[in-house]
């Protein structure tokens, strides 16, 4: 599968899909979020479009970050670094890989981070790192969940050790938010690979794929030529990845803001019912309980009709996943 940019415009009005070559209508495929009516393939999205497609609107407010270094290495290919990233400021009109802010879903504060594969190929510099981190810090102060979206090469070859170092900063920073018990969610997007998902996009409480998105730690080639063997068919996709354990769920991006306004609302604590005489009163008393005979509570177990885990599920919680 090749990954394809599909932000820019040609100003014709049909297009080919990115990942099936089908003849599709453009304005179709931006208002069904860049998902290919045909083969269903979950096309790029920038991140403002990310972000305008997971808060409420006009909610985000920008988290700054502190500045690093620019060219540790003084790397140059054919061009200089400095000049690759003035490039990409100029054609993603972001200043990199990343955009974090602060914001609400269906009124739920969160802190969101996400990724645009457009500028570098999303990798992680010491920038992105920082951001990251800062996003984690955020949502430390806040006691707000964090949630990350991730489209990702890997790590930033042009600053060598001191992207590699990244890997082990942002795995800190969520870290402290694991330990803090402030939900951590990433949302898996085609591609994530190398120190990205080695990293903060699988160090979450819950990782969230879209269809057909890949992820893992080097490409399908390299392992093959590395390893010698032949790979499972799909063996990186969120399909093969959920089968295995390694993803806890696939939403389609239709559905996604929905899921993520279930799971992020479940961080927020309803008032407790204590009003004596309420029959949904939380009780908080022991000696308030009623105590019965211990054969009644044997043969209640017995029972064949006794309450199943989902129906204790139900009557617990107003809401599960």
């Amino acid at each position: 599968m090749t990954v394809v940019d599909t932000t820019a415009t040609t100003g014709t009005a049909w297009m080919l899909c990115p990942l099936c070559d089908t003849m599709i209508y453009r304005k179709r495929y931006e208002r069904a979020s860049r998902v290919c009516p045909e083969c269903d393939g979950h096309g790029m999205l920038t991140a403002d479009q990310r972000v305008e497609q997971l808060l409420d609107a006009d909610s985000a407010r920008p988290i700054a970050t502190a500045p690093t270094v620019t060219d540790p290495l003084g790397f140059t290919d054919t061009r200089a670094y400095p000049e690759r990233v003035r490039q990409a400021r100029e054609s993603t009109d972001l200043p990199e890989a990343i955009r974090c802010v602060r914001g609400t879903v269906d009124g739920t504060p969160i802190v969101l981070a996400v990724m645009d594969f457009r500028f570098l190929g999303g990798s992680l510099g010491s920038a992105v790192g920082e951001a990251v981190t800062a996003a984690a810090e955020a949502a430390l102060a806040d006691r707000a969940p964090l949630v990350l979206v991730t489209a990702s090469g890997g790590a930033r070859m042009q600053e060598g050790i001191v992207a590699l170092m990244q890997m082990a900063k942002t795995s800190r920073a969520l870290r402290r938010l694991d330990d803090a018990g402030v939900l951590t969610i990433s949302i898996i997007s085609d591609p994530t690979y190398g120190g990205v998902a080695a990293s903060f996009a699988t160090a979450t409480d819950i990782i969230v794929a879209e269809p057909g998105a890949r992820l893992g730690f080097a490409g399908p080639r390299v392992i093959r030529q590395t390893i010698g063997q032949t790979l499972p068919e799909g063996f990186q996709t969120a399909e093969f990845l959920l089968e295995h354990g390694i993803v806890d769920m696939i939403c389609h991006r239709w559905a996604l803001r929905a899921r993520l306004s279930r799971l992020v609302a479940m961080t927020v604590r309803p008032p407790l019912r204590t009003e004596p005489g309420d029959p949904d009163a939380l009780v908080t008393d022991p000696t308030a309980l009623t105590v019965g005979e211990s054969w009644d509570r044997v043969r209640a177990a017995r029972r064949l009709d006794r309450p199943t885990t989902l129906d204790y599920l139900a009557g617990a919680f107003d809401d599960f996943v």
